[in-house]
């Protein structure tokens, strides 16, 4: 397995926790792995995708968002521009000039997809899984979901219902998250942001989405097919929101062999 090094990155607001791989030889492609809200961090990627990709010969770069795993946790400053701000700093504070290949989950796709409308000279391609970009009607979505959760995530019957259910790891990760929305603003944040058109003429990367079919977001798919002009979807069966670790084989292979197909590159990925 390829050692992915860790490093504390300091940007112009934030300190934010991030692993890479070592510099390859020639110019391999970049894949910048931006994981989900509140219950999740970079080790999702540590586990499923990331040094798989080191291995194939991918520079990599993880991150923890801002108020996520061991990255600072700011009272304020949750809006989706403020995580698109930290990605680009991050960027440059790593010295990374080649446009990226940005992959991410649920709300690290919506980040994913925002990153490819304000900043589309830093990407090169743009992978959801199971994500949405930001549009309106996203910003009603998260909204009511996230003050659903700011309520409901102190309450200990809901926290032994979700330990009962889904384990005691979940359960822990649950309260984690009940935690930080009772400590900052990210509730009120991110649905009061920045957004773009519903006619995603903003996005112009060439986009891969990945869903699954049990989770609604597939009802996206005729849309983004329809306005995204270099648009991808793949939809996999009997699969609900878990995407990246229920069906990490499939999801590795088909994001891997999207960046090969997107990057002129002779040799590097093997």
């Amino acid at each position: 397995m390829t050692k992915l090094a860790t490093s504390t990155i300091t940007t112009h607001v934030q300190r934010l926790h991030a692993e890479r791989s070592p510099d390859d030889t020639g110019e391999p492609p970049v894949v910048v792995f931006v994981h989900g809200l509140l219950t999740d961090s970079l080790a999702s990627y540590y586990f499923t995708l990331g040094p798989a990709f080191a291995q194939a010969g991918v520079d990599v770069i993880m991150y923890d968002l801002r108020g996520h795993g061991r990255s600072d946790r700011p009272a304020t400053g949750y809006r989706l521009e403020d995580f698109v701000d930290d990605l680009v700093a991050l960027l440059d504070a790593l010295g990374e000039t080649r446009r990226v290949h940005v992959v991410g989950n649920s709300f690290g796709g919506t980040i994913a997809s925002a990153l490819d409308a304000w900043h589309p000279d830093r990407v090169a391609t743009v992978t959801m899984i199971e994500a949405e970009p930001p549009v309106e009607r996203w910003t009603g979505h998260m909204k009511g979901g996230l003050a659903d959760a700011k309520e409901q995530l102190v309450r200990d019957e809901v926290i032994g219902w979700i330990s009962d259910r889904y384990g005691a790891h979940t359960a822990k990760l649950s309260r984690g998250a009940g935690r930080i929305l009772q400590r900052t603003t990210l509730a009120e944040d991110v649905a009061s942001g920045r957004v773009i058109d519903d006619d995603l003429g903003a996005l112009t990367a060439p986009l891969l989405a990945i869903f699954g079919d049990g989770s609604g977001l597939n009802r996206q798919v005729p849309w983004l097919e329809a306005l995204v002009e270099r648009c991808r979807t793949v939809v996999l069966p009997d699969q609900g929101h878990s995407v990246l670790v229920e069906r990490t084989e499939e999801t590795r292979k088909l994001v891997l062999d999207w960046v090969r197909e997107h990057h002129a590159l002779t040799g590097a990925v093997r």
